[in-house]
């Protein structure tokens, strides 16, 4: 009659990995050449050239919604895998209970096999459940990174109404660009401007 039932593994190992694959889609703060290089003020002084880039490891890397978005993220995992976590261990509890119960006899073979079916149903619950909340966190995931994705394509499209570049290219660790001339690079300038933005936006909220 004996029967073990296997623990349901917890989601707060998922919510972390998708939290560094977030980042990782974004920008990886260790990436080589993720430092922005500005001209010789900290400013860009380069303007109606043709063609410009931005660094957008170094972009999300100091852009303050990013990481006001993450803390969101990593609150409502911890608030996902706490209630997950006690009805697992209530369940486990009952499962040790059934199989003590078992094994000294003090249970009939009728209701053994009625606890373990009702055991098993729960397990399968809580498989469904640790799926739902998986899928969760990887769609909240979806949405931040086109959150932060949209926030800063629509800056630059703005910021370019005035600056009235042909073309700005985006760079990273794994960029095609393998060079870029310092003087060209409007990292410093378009973060600055983001942030700004941001904060204007969330204060009036």
């Amino acid at each position: 009659m004996k029967k073990n039932f296997p623990a349901v593994i917890s989601v707060v190992a998922l919510a972390a990995v998708v939290a560094l694959c977030l980042y990782v889609a974004l920008g990886n703060r260790n990436a080589p050449g993720g430092e922005a290089q500005p001209s010789g003020d900290g400013q860009n002084t380069v303007a109606g050239e043709g063609v410009v880039y931005v660094n957008i490891d170094s972009l999300v890397r100091g852009y303050d919604m990013y990481f006001d978005l993450q803390k969101e993220f990593e609150a409502k995992a911890k608030k996902k895998d706490g209630n997950f976590t006690a009805r697992m261990k209530k369940f486990e509890s009952d499962a040790r209970d059934f199989q003590e119960k078992v094994e000294k006899g003090l249970v009939t073979r009728s209701q053994a096999q009625q606890l373990q079916e009702g055991l098993a149903k729960r397990e399968q619950e809580l498989m469904q459940l640790r799926q739902q909340l998986q899928s969760e966190l990887q769609e909240e995931e979806g949405v931040m990174l086109r959150q932060i994705q949209n926030n800063i394509q629509n800056y630059i499209t703005e910021y370019n109404k005035d600056k009235k570049y042909s073309l700005i290219l985006s760079t990273s660790g794994s960029s095609v660009v393998l060079y870029g001339d310092p003087a060209l690079n409007i990292t410093s300038e378009v973060l600055n401007g983001l942030n700004e933005t941001y904060v204007k936006a969330r204060k009036s909220k």
